[in-house]
Order: C-alpha cells, then structure tokens, then sequence
C-alpha cells in the first residue's frame, strides 16, 4: 500500500543517537520514489556541522544550527513530500542535554507541529559507535527528554520498533495509518490546522514489548 502524501507534508524522524534514523529516513524515501512520490530526504545539519568544524557546537551556536535544520526542511516541503532525518528538536534536546538550555523549544516545536508524520526511534538496536556520538548512557535521556517535548506539546508521534526490515515495515505501516486517517478527515471536511491522529500516552516508557503492543493494536484498528 503506499500513502497518499500532499506536497509539503513532511514524515520527521526523530531519536537517540544510533537508533537508526538515517538508515530508516533513506529507506522510506527510497520505497516512496520507488512508488512514484516526489521526495526529498532532508538529512541531520548538526552531523553535518559537525563534520565539517570537527568538533560539537558551543551553546551560542545552536540556535542557528536549529534554524537551519528547519530552513532546510521549509525549502524541500514547498516542492513535494520530505523525510526529514531529525529536526530541530533533537538540537533542542541535545541543547538542554548538554548545556541546560531550554531557550530552543519554542521554535523547534512550533516547527514540529507543521510536520505532517513524526516517527521516533526505538532504544531496541544494537549501540554503534563512531566519533560524533556520545555514548549508550545518553540515549534513555535523550528518549525521555523527546518524548517530554512532544507530549508536552501535545504532538502526535508513532514509536518505531524492530530492526532490519521490520522496523522498515512497522514504520511504513504507521505512515499509512496516520496519512490514511488524515485522508478520512479531509474527506470529511473537518481538516484542522494540526494532526488530528494520536500520541503515546507515556513519557517514559520505552519498553518495546509495551509499545509493540500498543503499536500492534493501533494498526489493527485502522485496518
């Protein structure tokens, strides 16, 4: 089945560090140009940033790493349909994270609530290191802390589990589902101004027998 996906509507991708984003990001833009979607893939300006400076950002210098990510999705969105690997909100996570500061959020939310689709990561695969990432220890922080953002914000969001092509097949199966649900609700003509399709209730649980669950039923349900 492939979704019907407006021009402009973006499917984010949020998470910890290797938890498989970018893999999961070109993977879905990948399956949807194979289907005959204009897309763009969108991918993570703070790596980038990195790379280049060879080293991480001072806190002065995060607001416009922040900007830039959501500039560079605003750009893609006006020509067709984007999957973005992150968006600013994983700069503010990271900010408040590293540096305490919370000054972020405002704008990386209120970007966020443009986004059409927002996948999270499950902490369900295996570490991998390399010189950009921090460590196993940051990522049930980091976890905690996106989904505090998106709850507090009341955001809709699925969470994404399994590895390899299940977790491809569980995340396709969430972007019908909640594009389907948004396809009725245009059809019904009762269209808000934001998602109308669903969060998960818990901030903090990331136990995937829990949210596999959770997730199995949803799908059921809007089968």
């Amino acid at each position: 089945m492939t979704p019907t996906l407006p021009t402009g509507c973006v499917i984010a991708l949020l998470g910890a560090e290797s938890t498989g984003k970018t893999e999961l990001a070109r993977a879905i833009a990948q399956r949807l140009r194979d289907r005959g979607t204009p897309v763009t893939l969108v991918g993570e300006y703070l790596r980038e940033w990195c790379e280049r400076e060879g080293r991480t950002p001072r806190p002065d210098e995060q607001q416009a790493i922040a900007d830039e990510q959501t500039r560079r999705i605003g750009v893609a969105a006006a020509s067709g349909v984007v999957v973005a690997d992150t968006t600013a909100l994983m700069t503010a996570v990271y900010s408040e994270q590293l540096f305490a500061d919370t000054s972020l959020y405002e704008g990386a939310l209120a970007a966020q609530r443009r986004y059409a689709i927002t996948l999270l990561t499950a902490l369900d695969l295996p570490w991998v290191a390399d010189d950009m990432r921090d460590g196993p220890h940051a990522q049930q922080p980091t976890d905690t802390l996106v989904r505090a953002a998106l709850i507090g914000a009341r955001l809709s969001f699925a969470v994404v589990h399994g590895s390899g092509g299940e977790r491809f097949a569980n995340a396709w199966n969430a972007i019908n589902s909640i594009a389907g649900n948004e396809g009725r609700t245009r059809a019904r003509g009762r269209l808000e101004a934001k998602p109308s399709s669903w969060s998960w209730p818990c901030e903090k649980c990331s136990d995937p027998e829990c949210e596999h669950k959770l997730f199995s039923d949803l799908i059921a349900r809007r089968e």
